[in-house]
């Protein structure tokens, strides 16, 4: 758990941030890791001071079901276990996997967190060349605050009322991409169109960058999956297999697509495809088999192009780095596929919920999470950007964008 705790941070930075950052114009690259490094430090703050307590506590009365108490505010109480060593002096709830797992509660903490980090972090892609530092920084807390820690805990808490409606998200289908999707497209919708968009030249600057960066998500992706199962175990290792099989299919299936479409395979379509599946997969990677997760992946590589080459320009929102794209889109194909292709008992003790397999009535509780999280994400995250931007406003001026973020919001600039 250590170890996937680390790979998931590896997720963010390096990762997120290198792929992010080869994928925007010269003038921005900075600005954008900037933007990765500080969602890092902040969410970690805010998790360690409220956000662990609310996702994870169990809460009390009325409330149980929608969010935590605050009994680890400032992570108080955990200091007990210091001196317990291996011991099960704290024990996860059944969960998805219907298994009781132990492991110290201080590697539980920091596992979700950096499920936290990178969360807001992947929004930043859909308004990258545009959005001011502090009101970045602003939207990042609250939205942690508010959104994500109230649907995780909805659904991975073991008193979270999606959780007792028997939603499947094994590691983050709805919490994270869905979620993390949806504001994304929010901000687009709230900001407009980057300078120049449709007209100018945008084509990433540095595709070596986003390449590294890809491939440190694919590989961090293993913690993100396998370590979700919370021991090494037969979950585990099946997650870690179902997640590189639709990785692989996804790729593939994105740049046939796009050969057959366009005439060429190109490497931002190849990797972009990589993302697809890693995110699809995630809700499912505890769930399906390796048959079930060469069809998500094909699916999510193929649905999740069309969406980032046709459906944007259809309805003409200027999501930068297709943030909703991949990852609102990847996630729902995702979240649905996993009612279908949801195996039944891996052994005794290990089943999907109920310990039967997948079907249409498992599909009818994915897709109502998933309009779930849409609505509550969709309506908070813009109610937020709203208030921001009548306040101290969320975009730069007009001359600080066509002079690049780099320089306009940290003084720096590329060599």
């Amino acid at each position: 758990m250590l170890t996937s705790t680390a790979l998931v941070l590896m997720m963010t930075i390096p990762g997120l941030a290198l792929f992010y950052a080869g994928m925007v114009r010269k003038r921005n690259i900075l600005a954008t890791l900037m933007q990765a490094f500080a969602i890092t430090c902040l969410i970690s703050i805010v998790w360690t001071v409220i956000g662990y307590s609310e996702s994870f506590t169990a809460g009390s009365g009325a409330l149980a079901p929608y969010i935590g108490d605050l009994s680890r505010f400032m992570l108080h109480g955990m200091e007990a276990f210091i001196s317990n060593g291996d011991d099960a002096a704290f024990t996860l709830a059944p969960g998805p996997s219907q298994v009781v797992e132990t492991i110290p509660e201080s590697v539980y903490m920091m596992f979700q967190m950096t499920f936290a980090i990178i969360t807001p972090a992947l929004i930043a892609g859909a308004f990258a060349d545009r959005m001011k530092f502090s009101a970045m920084c602003i939207f990042m807390v609250l939205w942690s605050v508010l959104v994500y820690s109230p649907i995780a805990h909805w659904v991975w808490a073991p008193t979270g009322w999606l959780a007792g409606r028997g939603t499947l998200d094994f590691a983050g289908g709805t919490v994270v991409h869905i979620n993390a999707g949806i504001a994304g497209l929010m901000a687009c919708l709230v900001m407009g169109k980057r300078i120049g968009y449709g007209t100018e030249n945008m084509a990433p600057y540095n595709l070596t960058y986003a390449v590294i960066g890809a491939s440190l998500l694919w590989v961090g992706w293993f913690g993100f999956n396998a370590g979700s199962a919370n021991a090494a175990n037969g979950r585990a290792g099946m997650a870690f297999a179902v997640t590189h099989i639709a990785t692989a299919a996804a790729a593939l299936a994105w740049m046939f697509a796009e050969w057959i479409t366009q005439g060429k395979p190109s490497v931002l379509g190849i990797i972009s495809g990589a993302v697809a599946g890693l995110v699809a997969i995630t809700p499912a990677s505890g769930f399906v088999l390796p048959g079930g997760a060469i069809c998500i992946g094909i699916a999510a590589g193929v649905i999740c192009f069309v969406a980032a080459t046709k459906m944007k320009h259809a309805f003409g929102y200027d999501d930068s780095l297709d943030t909703f794209g991949v990852h609102g889109i990847g996630g729902i194909v995702g979240a649905i596929l996993t009612g279908w292709f949801s195996y039944g008992p891996l052994s005794a003790t290990t089943a999907s919920p109920g310990g039967s397999p997948g079907g249409i009535g498992q599909v009818i509780i994915q897709a109502e999470a998933v309009a779930v999280t849409l609505i509550y994400s969709g309506l908070v995250s813009l109610i937020l950007l709203l208030l921001i931007n009548v306040t101290i406003g969320l975009r730069v001026t007009a001359e600080q964008e066509v002079e690049g973020l780099d320089i306009t919001q940290h003084g720096e600039a590329m060599g």
